[in-house]
C-alpha cells in the first residue's frame, strides 16, 4: 500500500474557509504541495498518494490529483503506472546539469537588471537582504531559503525580460530543495548572505560586469556546496 511520508515538520494544513471554485482549490493543492516539496517537508524519493495528501491539505481528491499532474511535468513528482506517485529524488547529475543552465542565464538577467533596474526595486531588494542577517543568526532554514528565491525573482523582475524571467523561475524551483540542503551547512547561510551582498552593490552601481562576476561567484559556491552535500 501507498505511504504519504513527510519530515516532522509537515503539519495539517486547515481546510479553506469557503469552498471556492474548482480553480481556487486545484492551485491550492498546487502550491502546498509544491512548497512541503520544495522544503523537503515531503522528503525526495517518499512515495505519497492521494488520499493522504488530500487529508494532510483538508481538499478533495480531484484538485490534489489535478496539482500532482501538473507538477509531474514540472519534474517534482514522478507517476508510476502500478507504483504509485514517488516525490522526485535529488540527482547530482541533473542539480550539475541545471548549474550549467542558470550560469549562463543569471549572469545575462543581472546584466539586464543593472542596466533596467528602478531606485523603488532596488530599495525592495535592500529590504529583502537586511532581513538576512537575524536569518543567518537564527539558522531559519525554510526563510532563508525564501529570502534567496525572492531576492533572484527581484533581479529577474527587474531585468524585465518576461521570457528569461519565467525560465529561471522554473530553474529557481527545481533547485530549491537542493538550496535547502546547502544552508544546512555551516557557514553556508553567511556566505550566500555576503554574495547576495556583493550582486545588490553591483547593481546599485549599475555596473553590469562586476554584477555577472558576482552572480558566477556565487552560483560557483552553490555548485561546490552541493557537491560536498551529495
Amino acid at each position: 500500500m501507498e505511504s504519504l511520508l513527510a519530515s516532522p515538520a509537515a503539519r495539517p494544513s486547515p481546510a479553506p474557509s469557503a469552498p471556492g471554485g474548482a480553480a481556487q482549490l486545484r492551485e491550492l493543492a498546487y502550491a502546498e504541495i509544491k512548497r512541503r516539496i520544495i522544503g523537503c517537508e515531503l522528503a525526495p524519493g517518499a512515495q505519497v498518494n492521494e488520499g493522504g495528501l488530500g487529508a494532510l491539505l483538508g481538499l478533495g481528491r480531484t484538485p490534489v490529483h489535478q496539482a500532482l499532474h501538473r507538477l509531474e511535468m514540472e519534474g517534482l513528482v514522478a507517476i508510476l503506472p502500478r507504483k504509485g506517485i514517488v516525490v522526485a529524488p535529488l540527482s547530482l547529475d541533473a542539480v550539475l546539469d541545471t548549474i550549467e543552465v542558470r550560469a549562463c542565464n543569471e549572469a545575462l538577467c543581472v546584466r539586464l537588471a543593472a542596466a533596467r533596474v528602478r531606485p523603488d526595486e532596488l530599495a525592495a531588494m535592500r529590504a529583502l537582504l537586511d532581513r538576512a542577517p537575524a536569518l543567518v543568526a537564527a539558522g531559519d532554514v525554510p526563510a532563508l531559503m525564501a529570502l534567496d528565491l525572492d531576492f533572484h525573482g527581484a533581479i529577474a523582475a527587474a531585468a524585465r525580460n518576461r521570457v528569461l524571467a519565467d525560465l529561471l523561475r522554473r530553474l529557481h524551483e527545481q533547485q530549491a530543495r537542493f538550496w535547502f540542503l546547502t544552508l544546512s551547512e555551516p557557514g553556508h547561510g553567511a556566505r550566500i548572505r555576503d554574495e547576495h551582498e556583493d550582486i545588490l552593490a553591483a547593481l546599485e552601481r549599475r555596473d553590469p560586469d562586476a554584477a555577472a562576476a558576482a552572480m558566477r561567484r556565487h552560483i560557483d559556491d552553490f555548485r561546490r556546496a552541493i557537491t560536498r552535500a551529495l
